[in-house]
């Protein structure tokens, strides 16, 4: 473990202490979606990722009091900037007994790295800062290498057990939405997903795309006032909203048998085959999505806030990238980031675009030349000079 990097205390009279009710969950996926502006959230979450902080800094917390170290230094985790650039304190390395001391909306007071319910001293850690979070950071980047050699060798291990899955064909589920010759967008709570949602707002108007949100990305999708034709994955981090927008509903199953998530469709009452369909693939629920769309016909896939690097792997806590290193391999050229289809698509002056500006300059021409009385009075020579050569030549 790192050495922390604590916050200098202030004197005592410029201690600022931090109370509000407490949100406790191991999963803090979960825990933003209970979370109210002001509130404290009481997490365990090792290198705190990007998404994640993101969250809580878009829910309003106040404090994220960490049970576990923030950035571990195995790599450079983008998390806990976020959060304190986001204004909240986060108190780091609190213990591993902080979730079973606190509950579910206790009233906490954060002092300077002290956590209090009412005269009573919970645990105590450290308050980063920018600075601190800065040579943590720092350090992590110089340890790089080694984990880097991890992850390449994990994600080669399992290519050699994945491959032949990967590529066998795939039974797709009976689906509403139609596929065939028509785009894809494949949406998941990633890294940039909503800045990447909104530079791609027109190429969604153009193209209408079949929209596919990977659990959470659905209720990206709906933020933005468009509604998901399929949802996939285990609907572990899915709103009752997505739920009944009217989307096909595709449970991911991997061939083995491992169905997460399924205990939460049966909580909600829905059956296999009549409420859902299933669909059995090797790889994360994103690659899953991509070869739904891919074997079900069609000619571009763009991928929103879908993860292709080691960092945004190591953030979702994969140890590798097989799935996705084959499922890309499948695709072949298929498949586009969305950032790519952005750009390109943001520069494209559309001929209609420019028939419709000349013909609205030649408007204001026209008006110009009707209401303007210097355009009359040189009109009117050009007039009387052509009836002058008219008459000259023996006109009538």
């Amino acid at each position: 473990m790192m050495a922390r990097n604590v916050e200098p205390r202030r004197p005592a009279d410029a201690r600022a202490a931090i109370t509000g009710a407490a949100r406790v969950d191991r999963r803090t996926k979960d825990l933003v979606k209970r979370l109210q502006p002001g509130e404290i959230a009481v997490i365990d979450h090792a290198d705190i990722d990007r998404v994640a902080a993101e969250g809580l800094v878009a829910a309003g917390a106040a404090a994220v009091l960490n049970a576990s170290a923030s950035i571990t230094g195995r790599y450079p985790n983008g998390g806990p900037i976020r959060i304190v650039r986001g204004g909240a304190v986060l108190v780091d390395d609190l213990g591993p007994n902080l979730l079973d001391q606190v509950a579910e909306g206790d009233e906490l007071r954060v002092v300077d790295g002290e956590v209090w319910r009412g005269d009573a001293l919970l645990a105590s850690g450290a308050v980063l800062s920018e600075a601190g979070i800065f040579d943590d950071m720092d350090t992590a980047r110089a340890n790089i290498g080694v984990e880097l050699e991890r992850f390449a060798a994990n994600t080669l291990e399992y290519i050699s057990g994945e491959a032949r899955v990967m590529f066998e064909p795939l039974e797709l589920p009976p689906l509403h939405t139609a596929f065939k010759g028509r785009h894809a967008l494949v949406v998941v709570r990633g890294h940039d997903y909503q800045q990447d949602l909104a530079a791609l707002k027109p190429y969604i108007k153009e193209y209408a795309p079949a929209l596919i949100g990977v659990d959470g990305g659905a209720d990206a999708l709906l933020e933005i006032g468009l509604t998901p034709d399929v949802i996939l994955g285990d609907f572990d981090s899915l709103s009752e909203r997505a739920l009944h927008c009217g989307a096909d509903l595709v449970h991911h199953v991997h061939p083995d048998g491992r169905a997460p998530g399924r205990e939460n469709l049966e909580a909600w009452g829905m059956v296999a085959g009549r409420d859902y369909q299933e669909f059995v693939a090797e790889g994360m629920s994103e690659d899953v999505a991509m070869l739904l769309a891919y074997e079900s016909g069609s000619p571009l896939i763009v991928a929103v806030g879908t993860h292709s690097t080691m960092v945004e792997m190591l953030d979702k806590g994969r140890k590798g990238m097989a799935s996705t290193f084959l499922t890309r391999l499948r695709l072949g050229p298929v498949l586009v980031d969305a950032k790519g289809v952005s750009r390109l698509y943001e520069g494209r002056v559309r001929r209609r675009d420019v028939v419709a500006l000349v013909a609205a300059a030649l408007f204001a021409m026209i008006v110009v030349s009707i209401v303007s009385e210097p355009i009359h009075v040189f009109l009117d020579g050009i007039r009387v000079t052509l009836e002058d050569l008219w008459y000259s030549l023996g006109g009538n």
